[in-house]
This record gives structure tokens, C-alpha cells and sequence, in this order.
């Protein structure tokens, strides 16, 4: 998959297409069945396969204190379409101008003069231009007078409800990992790189990796039995925080994981964290002793559920 960031990295080449267009935010199951619809249009119209994501997403834009958590980075959107056979992944800033284009002027610019876009398929709610003005609508009459098909995009329902990443975000928050995984189609999970952290847990004997978010808010709090890729062949069980660490006066959010035996050098490594379990909400606590028993107890209820999980698979 190509990636291509802003307007100005557009070629001739790259002009004729079939588009979507959203956050995509979780690329979960009503985003991967847009996906599908998409290629079978790209196969119809014997066009590549383009998405067009906004960085940073227009609601962090617009109000970046209530912006809802992100579900997902822009490196882990670009890894999940590139699994789909997507050909193009175009990301525009979205910053004043973009956001000052009239409906019109967006469709023309960067729909019909820069992509040649030849079909798009957008949700019902899709909104675009300044003040938000175009919707589906309007942009199926630009369709028409300019000469490309606009589709209303699929939708994925589980249990009478829409799948969106609004309500994942609700059952992450709740820490119900079970539904998330119905709704995303995998575990959910965070990827960034092991940085250097304040050694706080090799003082409490506990040593543990940090991993840089990416993100101002994060859309899961607490305590999680885990399992870590890219450190090795396979995954590797662990106990993982995430929070502000408020005993300590935290105030940014930390992904902090204790890899359940293993020890070795991993700074600077990729990985990804998928979360299996809740096993409590971030607390704070009286003494640094009353720490280190809770922390003790986190450990232990891992290893219950990875063995009484191992125990399953093998039954299965």
C-alpha cells in the first residue's frame, strides 16, 4: 500500500480512483465492511482503492480539550490498511484552510482536480466543507454535475446496534474486553515504541517497559493481563498499567507493562500490547508497601488467567 501525505505529494499517476473517506478510528467491523464495498468498486470500475483520513481527525481540530480518546494512532491505521489490500492511503492535514473550504470548493479541489475520484462511498452522517455544511446529500448532487458516483457506505450492526468507534469507546471504558473483541474482530490493542521511563517499577522490584502512546487521552484506564508482540517468535504473557499513576502525582498517560518472565533489553523496539482482561481500575494507594501487595496480587491473577486460558486452547 501506498501511503501519501498532504495535497502536494499527489501525482498525475494517482489521479483516477475509487474513495472513502473517515477517521477510521479502531478499523473495526463496520470499517472493514466499507473496506470491502470499496474493492469491489475498485474491481468494477478497474480503479485503485483509496481512503482519505485527516490528521490531526477533525474533532481534535476543532476541540482538541473534548476530543474524544483515540482508539487508534495514525501508524497502527496505516498497518491495519495495509492487511486490506487497500492500493492508496492519502493523509490530509486538516488544519485552517482545509477546514475553511466551502463544500463545493473541497469536492472540486481535492475530490475531482486532485484525486479524480470516479466513486465514493461515505456514511449518512458524513459531514464536509465549512461549518460542516455538505452532508450526503449534497455531495451525491456534486456527484452528479461532476461526474462521479456517490454511494451510501454499508453498515455493520451487532446486536440491533450500529458498530461505531463511539460505542467501543463506551465498552473499553467499562472494561468489557469481551465486546470490544466482537466489535473490532480482534483484541483491542496499543502499539508504540519502548522508551525510556522513570525506573519507578525496577525500584519497586517490579521492572517494567513504557511504551509512548501517541495520544493525549486513551480510551482504557486500570490494570490488564496482557499479551506483548515484537520482542520475540511468539507473544509474551504481562501485567500492564495504564493511567496517570496518581500515587506518584502523574499526570500524563503511561502504558507501563511487567513482562511475566522475561528480561532483556527491548529499548527502541516496536511492540504491540493486546488486552485480554481487566483486572481493576487505577487506584491510589496510602504506602508505597500497600503498592507493592496490590502489584504482587495483579501478578498473580495474571498467571491464573493465562493458565486457565492455555488450559482452554488446549481443550479446544
Amino acid at each position: 500500500m501506498e501511503f501519501i501525505r498532504s495535497l502536494h505529494n499527489l501525482r498525475t499517476q494517482h489521479r483516477g480512483c475509487v474513495a472513502t473517506i473517515g477517521n477510521f478510528d479502531g478499523f473495526h467491523l463496520g470499517h472493514q465492511e466499507i473496506i470491502k464495498q470499496l474493492m469491489l468498486a475498485a474491481r468494477s470500475h478497474n480503479l485503485p482503492a483509496i481512503v482519505m483520513v485527516f490528521e490531526p481527525q477533525p474533532q481534535e481540530f476543532f476541540m482538541p480539550d473534548k476530543a474524544p480518546a483515540r482508539l487508534m494512532r495514525l501508524r497502527e491505521k496505516i498497518e491495519h490498511m495495509s492487511r486490506h489490500n487497500i492500493d492508496r492511503m492519502v493523509c490530509l492535514r486538516f488544519d485552517q484552510t482545509l477546514a475553511g473550504l466551502s463544500p463545493l470548493d473541497f469536492v472540486q479541489e481535492i475530490l475531482v482536480k486532485s484525486l479524480g475520484v470516479q466513486y465514493l462511498a461515505v456514511g449518512d452522517d458524513f459531514r464536509f466543507g465549512k461549518d460542516r455544511r455538505g452532508d450526503f446529500s449534497i455531495l451525491r448532487l456534486f456527484g452528479e454535475q461532476l461526474g462521479f458516483e456517490v454511494e451510501l457506505a454499508v453498515t455493520c450492526k451487532i446486536n440491533g446496534r450500529r458498530v461505531s468507534s463511539t460505542w467501543i469507546r463506551e465498552i473499553l471504558a467499562a472494561g468489557n474486553l469481551v465486546l470490544a473483541r466482537q466489535l473490532l474482530g480482534r483484541h483491542y490493542s496499543i502499539s508504540g515504541r519502548v522508551v525510556h521511563g522513570d525506573k519507578r517499577g525496577r525500584a519497586l522490584g517490579y521492572p517494567t517497559i513504557n511504551i509512548d502512546i501517541h495520544r493525549l487521552r486513551c480510551p482504557v484506564n486500570g490494570i490488564f493481563a496482557t499479551k506483548v508482540y515484537g520482542l520475540g517468535e511468539g507473544p509474551i504473557d504481562a501485567v500492564t498499567s495504564i493511567g496517570t499513576k496518581p500515587m506518584f502525582d502523574g499526570k500524563q498517560m503511561i502504558l507501563e507493562t511487567h513482562l511475566l518472565d522475561f528480561n532483556s533489553d527491548v529499548y527502541g523496539r516496536y511492540v504491540r500490547v493486546d488486552l485480554l482482561k481487566q483486572l481493576r481500575k487505577e487506584q491510589t494507594f496510602t504506602t508505597i508497601d500497600e503498592l507493592k501487595d496490590q502489584i504482587e496480587i495483579d501478578i498473580q491473577q495474571s498467571r491464573e488467567f493465562f493458565e486457565e486460558n492455555n488450559k482452554n486452547m488446549e481443550m479446544n
